[in-house]
């Protein structure tokens, strides 16, 4: 599976390794992203998501049910 955040969408992005001498390879930064099981009291079920830091500090704030609505409105299933 891609690493991609479920809510935020943040994915791997590519950069350099940059040493004391200044040669450049490449190298890949990935997400921080983290398997979730959320319960969802007005489905009355258990969600599989996988998250980042970020979604994880979302998904406090504003609450899963939230978080949820605003995903199905993007068009993402759920």
């Amino acid at each position: 599976m891609a690493r991609v955040c479920d809510v935020t969408g943040k994915k791997t992005t590519t950069g350099n390794n940059v040493s004391h001498a200044k040669n450049r390879t490449r190298r890949k930064f990935l997400p921080n992203l983290q398997s979730r099981k959320f319960w969802v009291e007005s489905e009355n079920r258990w969600i599989s998501m996988k998250i980042s830091g970020a979604a994880l500090r979302t998904i406090d704030k504003l609450g899963i049910d939230e978080v949820l609505k605003r995903m199905r409105a993007d068009g993402k299933k759920v």
